[in-house]
């Protein structure tokens, strides 16, 4: 496979440093963007030009459209772009506050859609590439106290799915990734209000106490994750969405099945709310 460029959103940690990491060690060129670039000093200092960085926050609709420009101007053309920066809100719906929640999906919605907004117009003017969407399980599936996450992972995934047609006669591909949980240090990144003392003895609170225990199982294992991540756009064609985790497949099996069956259960009731020939 010939060496590529790669521009990916959110580096510092996790699945994004892992990606960076592993894409550096093969040859490949990484642009990465983070909010402390300090934390890639040791990355730039091994790879030096093969590594180029940008401090970036995602929120930030002006900045993402001129580090993403600087980027391709900078690099003359890049192979595949990947939307990876978010955080997680986690608190049932009516414990966040109005500020958490516009930030949760300023960050996770609206930054991931001004990512790949930024990187349409240079993508058609090189004649394709590819856009990878760091989406989760939980873009298919959903748990108590996560409901503002879900609504951000819900509404990217539905927004590439919409996307990614109107731009394949441009030799565009996309890939929805929906790893499940992974041993990185996204819970304890987790942004948590206060809880409620009524959702105590809820799902809510069964959650909470789940996770702060550590009961809640996290099998995946980041570094794999990205060896597949890389793995999916090194093939062709593009794979519409790539499950990560057997966790996350037979979870997100389970919703599909279900929801199948619901759907045709009101089959009859669907087909009768037509309008007379």
């Amino acid at each position: 496979m010939p060496h590529r460029t790669w521009f990916i959103t959110g580096v510092s940690s996790g699945l994004g440093r892992h990606l960076t990491e592993l894409l550096l060690q093969r040859g490949d060129r990484v642009a990465g963007t983070a909010r402390k670039l300090e934390t890639l000093d040791d990355l730039k200092e091994q790879h030096g030009d093969r590594l180029w960085l940008a401090s970036l926050d995602v929120t930030d609709t002006p900045a993402v459209r001129r580090v993403v420009d600087h980027a391709f101007a900078a690099l003359g053309r890049i192979d595949v772009v990947v939307s990876n920066a978010g955080y997680g809100l986690f608190g049932a719906a009516e414990e966040v506050s109005d500020e958490q929640i516009s930030h949760q999906i300023a960050t996770n919605l609206v930054g991931s859609i001004q990512v790949i907004r930024a990187a349409l117009p240079p993508l058609r003017a090189q004649g394709g590439g590819r856009v990878l969407q760091i989406a989760s399980e939980g873009g298919q599936v959903a748990y108590p106290n996560f409901s503002l996450y879900h609504a951000t992972k819900w509404g990217i995934e539905g927004f590439v799915e919409a996307v990614a047609q109107e731009i394949a006669p441009f030799g565009i591909e996309f890939t929805i990734v929906e790893p499940g949980p992974a041993k990185t240090n996204f819970a304890g990144g987790l942004v948590s209000p206060p809880p409620l003392a009524a959702y105590d003895q809820t799902p809510s609170g069964e959650m909470r106490r789940a996770l702060t225990s550590g009961g809640f199982a996290v099998r995946g294992d980041a570094l794999k994750m990205a060896r597949a991540i890389i793995d999916s756009a090194d093939g062709s064609p593009a794979p519409k969405r790539l499950t990560l985790g057997s966790d996350s497949y037979d979870r997100i099996r389970a919703a599909l099945v279900e929801r199948i069956a619901a759907l045709d259960a009101q089959k009859t009731v669907a087909f009768s709310t037509e309008a007379d020939a």
